[in-house]
């Protein structure tokens, strides 16, 4: 029995607004472009883009051979589990498309995958060609496609990236292994001696009025100070601090509440407040102020990309956390370069600590949705001088028990 790969996309320019569709079917056992189909739809919906592509897919399969399994391939989170069973159709747009899509091939000859952005391009530039199509008041014709082609250049390049990778890795490799050679430890865990690392004690900020409700709350929000409770619970870390007497400089996010956390904790330890803006939190556009349900309800479609995507931003231009990454890595850098050798406390948000934690681990964005961090919790890294990282505490909330 022959098997086909189906990859599609869809995509909106407004959401709603001008939109397309493209699927191309593979098959699976030599990776040969079998069909490729694209179309210019007129106003709709992403999501609503994205099912058509499905559709269109399936039916090019369908055509070639109606008796074939089919791998459903797509970047849609919300197509894939809706299309499984797991997640319901409750979008009366969606609902016929998808009911047309379960009826082209029987339920046991089809999967689905969702697969990254970018193993998708094919069908992305599929899409967009239609709706580069559709702007002019054309249609989209396999004649004029360039995607194949393109999917075809992308793949000859990330097998190229691939094979620098491959001997990067094996020059680091000799690297270490040479250097592990002239300065192994005599025994046990003991590492070189580097020196004393850059240790970054990192606390979230004490409640505000909106830590209890759980609502969105970044930089782009109303920037509320802390309540009655995240004073009380900012005394306590820095009573916490001030016994351990290890924090010797402390610096601080640019917004209200962790300024003023950093300042009754500093005070406590006789030291200064440095402001950097790279420890802002993540801004969350027109989410500000929302309960996650609120989103969810208001926003359904952005949310469950945001969900899947870590480049996908908020609704309103908010910044993805691709973009929070970037900007605390550079932060780390910078900070680790001004406090080497010394423990400092940074005196952050969720976003930017759980970012610090999870670049310090080299663990995938999705972990992100994976970590519990507490209002006035405590957790560190250490940075060697070789570059690697340590987590040495994560979500300590030991300091605010009575």
């Amino acid at each position: 029995m022959r098997e086909f790969i189906v990859e599609a996309d869809g995509g909106s320019r407004g959401n709603p607004g001008p939109a397309g569709y493209g699927a191309v079917v593979i098959d699976a056992a030599t990776g040969q472009t079998l069909a490729e189909a694209a179309e210019y739809i007129g106003v709709a919906t992403n999501n609503v883009a994205e099912y058509r592509g499905l559709l269109a897919g399936l039916r090019a399969a369908y055509d070639l051979d109606p008796t074939a399994t089919i791998r459903v391939r797509m970047d849609s989170k919300l197509v894939v589990e809706q299309m499984s069973g797991r997640w319901k159709i409750k979008h009366p747009d969606m609902k016929p498309l998808a009911f047309e899509a379960a009826r082209v091939f029987a339920a046991p000859q089809v999967t689905y995958e969702w697969i990254p952005r970018e193993q998708n391009k094919h069908a992305d530039r599929l899409a967009n060609e239609a709706m580069d199509a559709g702007k002019r008041g054309e249609q989209w014709s396999a004649a004029a496609s360039t995607a194949e082609l393109a999917a075809a250049d992308a793949k000859a390049e990330a097998e190229a990236d691939v094979r620098s990778e491959v001997r990067a890795a094996d020059a680091r490799a000799a690297d270490v292994s040479a250097a592990r050679t002239v300065a192994a430890p005599s025994s046990g865990w003991a590492p070189a001696d580097m020196g004393a690392p850059a240790t970054f004690v990192l606390l979230r900020h004490g409640e505000t009025p909106l830590t209890p409700q759980k609502r969105f709350s970044g930089s782009g929000g109303t920037d509320p100070a802390l309540s009655d409770v995240g004073r009380d619970q900012a005394e306590r870390v820095g009573a916490a601090l001030a016994r351990r007497g290890t924090i010797q400089a402390v610096v601080a996010s640019p917004l209200a509440r962790t300024r003023e956390t950093a300042g009754i904790v500093a005070a406590r330890l006789g030291l200064d407040v440095t402001v950097d803006e790279g420890l802002r939190e993540t801004d969350f556009g027109a989410w500000e102020g929302l309960t996650f349900g609120e989103v969810r309800e208001r926003y359904p479609d952005d949310l469950t990309t945001w969900l899947a995507d870590p480049e996908a931003r908020p609704t309103g231009d908010g910044e993805s956390f691709a973009e929070t990454a970037t900007r605390i890595a550079a932060t780390r850098d910078k900070l680790i370069a001004a406090y080497a050798g010394r423990t400092v406390l940074l005196v952050t948000h969720v976003t930017p600590i759980k970012t610090f934690v999870r670049l310090a681990l080299g663990a995938p964005p999705e972990s992100l949705f994976r970590m519990e961090l507490s209002a006035a919790s405590l957790s560190a890294v250490a940075y060697y001088a070789d570059g690697n990282a340590s987590v040495r505490l994560f979500n300590d909330t030991s300091h605010l028990r009575p």
